[in-house]
């Protein structure tokens, strides 16, 4: 089974590289049938991967090369995870474009970068030795490429490709010197005898050790369009919808997945996970405060996901790498739903519709209800043994999240408040309290030995980290809440502008591209 594994999960990216290369011969509806097929047989050796890993365990072929370099494979649970959410999004998708880019002359060549892609990041996910991941990380970068410049005479997606030819170059440099430092350090690149050697380490805060894990870190954020080179992210909305899809709820995560497949080795150093943790969680406070001003659906969308990104990586920063995988299931699985069905959204918001009956809660109400979910994560997790000192992660975590349902509090605390009101709220947070913690105790043993139980706490920078996201999160429901509570107020006018344009961040990657090609000077706007 040690080799059968590998080998039945390599059928995936395999049959779909197979199929893009096939001839199309002027049949351009064969040619889509035939993608489709490819890419529900790739679904499907995808599940009997995830079944033989949950049955017989992990597994990992010969190493073919030497002296700890060459091409290797490694399926384990979060491997054979994320190729399932690959290959059931990548079905969807293929299958989405088959009408969405019916009669269009180009089909036939989206459709052959568009299992190339599917392809290079099913690779990347069974990957047994970094240069191998090395070379799926390069292949996903060109072949998705290839579908940003899809429609390639628009200036838009010129921009948003060089942009995202720029960060992808910085990723792919900072991840090829960390593969050398870690060879210099362990003498191999095999994943699976990193992970183990970096747990039988002592080498903590070595400065070789805390380089690598830097360039590491660097890469996710490159990857995942965290702050300040997220620009990219925003612009390609010029490509076809269904790679917007793919993007989002699949490539994008590749900056996470990194991170986890890696975390022994990020564990020895600690502060490149603080500097994950800082940089992901300003990210997702940005993201989440500029999303709120857009007045296009897909710019909205491309925010959440930028905001979504980063509080994945505040996760892996604080340790809680199963809380992290179950994110980006669960962020996947919405995301590509929503950019898909983001032609229809008119349509359903005026269907349904209903005048709002209070408007924003008072600040007052707003502060209680952010006591008191607060509150409800500690006493919970104390209940499960869980505490601030023990796991600050998962505490933290826990807080943001029910502040999703502050303003339902918020307003179950009106000035006249009805028992039955308070206590559907109470019993919503209560409950969606117990299903957080059950959801990461299902994937921390679902994942147990795939990735890192979670982040050591010797020191007070953990719980310092955790506190200050619970903070900020906090100031940022209650910053929403005046931005709509008065809106025509000359600072919150001034505030809205200022986010509605992402701070201008944007602008500095724009002066960058027409600094490396100032002969697109006269085609790119400079305007973020």
């Amino acid at each position: 089974m040690i080799k059968l594994l590998p080998c039945l999960a390599a059928l995936a990216p395999l049959t779909l590289c197979a199929v893009s290369l096939l001839p199309s011969r002027d049949s351009t509806p064969g040619f889509v049938r035939a993608a489709i097929v490819a890419a529900a047989a790739a679904l499907g050796f995808a599940v009997a991967a995830g079944l033989a890993c949950a049955l017989d365990g992990a597994g990992r072929s010969a190493l073919l090369g030497g002296y700890g370099l060459g091409l290797s494979l490694h399926v384990d649970a979060l491997a054979a995870t994320l190729c399932v959410l690959v290959g059931f999004i990548g079905l969807v998708v293929v299958k989405y474009s088959r009408n969405y880019l019916g009669g269009d002359p180009g089909q036939v060549r989206f459709m052959r970068s568009l299992l190339l892609t599917l392809a290079s990041v099913l690779t990347l996910l069974i990957s047994g030795n970094l240069v191998l991941l090395l070379m799926a990380w390069l292949a996903t970068s060109v072949s998705l490429g290839r579908l940003l410049l899809f429609y390639d005479t628009r200036p838009a997606a010129i921009r948003a490709y060089r942009k995202k030819f720029v960060v992808s170059r910085l990723g792919d440099g900072c991840l090829a010197l960390a593969a050398v430092l870690l060879y210099l350090h362990f003498g191999t690149l095999e994943i699976a005898d990193l992970a183990a050697g970096a747990r039988s380490s002592a080498a903590t805060g070595s400065p070789a050790i805390t380089a690598a894990a830097l360039l590491i870190v660097a890469t996710a954020m490159l990857k995942s369009a965290q702050l300040p080179l997220h620009g990219w992210l925003i612009e390609v909305m010029e490509t076809p919808t269904p790679v917007s899809a793919l993007l989002h709820a699949g490539i994008i995560n590749a900056g996470g997945f990194l991170v986890l497949r890696l975390g022994d080795v990020l564990l020895l150093a600690t502060p490149a996970l603080d500097v994950l943790a800082v940089v992901g969680g300003a990210t997702a406070l940005f993201g989440s405060l500029v999303m709120l001003t857009q007045t296009s659906v897909k710019v909205q969308l491309a925010y959440s996901t930028v905001a979504q990104m980063g509080f994945m990586l505040l996760q892996c920063g604080l340790g809680a790498f199963s809380a992290a995988l179950l994110h980006i299931v669960a962020h996947s699985l919405y995301k590509a739903h929503a950019f898909l069905s983001s032609g229809s959204i008119i349509d359903l918001a005026r269907a349904s519709w209903t005048p709002s009956p209070g408007g924003q809660p008072h600040p007052a109400r707003l502060i209680l209800a952010l006591a008191a979910v607060v509150g409800l994560t500690l006493l919970m997790g104390w209940a499960l043994g869980v505490t601030l000192r023990s796991n600050p992660a998962q505490i933290a975590l826990g807080s943001v999240l029910l502040m999703g349902l502050v303003h339902l509090m918020a307003n179950a605390i009106d000035e006249r408040p009805n028992v039955f009101v308070v206590v559907r709220g109470a019993a919503t947070a209560i409950a969606l309290a117990a299903v957080y913690f059950a959801l990461q105790a299902a994937t921390a043993w679902l994942v147990a030995g795939s990735v890192p139980t979670g982040r050591p706490v010797d020191g007070v920078a953990p719980m310092l980290i955790a506190i200050l996201a619970v903070i900020s999160f906090a100031a940022v429901t209650l910053f929403q809440n005046q931005m709509m509570r008065r809106a025509d107020a000359r600072f919150w006018i001034a505030a809205y502008v200022h986010l509605r344009n992402g701070l201008y961040l944007n602008t500095l990657a724009n002066r960058l591209v027409l600094a490396m090609w100032p002969q697109a000077s006269t085609q790119l706007s400079t305007k973020p």
